[in-house]
């Protein structure tokens, strides 16, 4: 894919600092290093869960709103 994952998890990360953000955000990544951008969105230590498709990612999300 010509989305670079790894580049556009550290930019998640980096927004998600910037706004504080107090809510779980469940991003989707397809692409290339798509391995290393969901390691580095786990290993953030944010409320940031990676998701492989849309379905994984509303079932994710419903998850991590039961369980706030």
């Amino acid at each position: 894919g010509i989305m670079q994952c790894d580049v556009l998890a550290n930019g998640v990360v980096e927004a998600v600092k910037q706004v504080e953000l107090r809510v779980p955000l469940v991003v989707r990544l397809e692409g290339t290093n798509v391995e290393q951008g969901r390691e580095i969105l786990q290993s953030s230590g944010l409320p940031i869960i990676a998701a492989v498709d849309l379905d994984e990612a509303a079932k994710k999300i419903c998850t991590a709103v039961k369980e706030a």
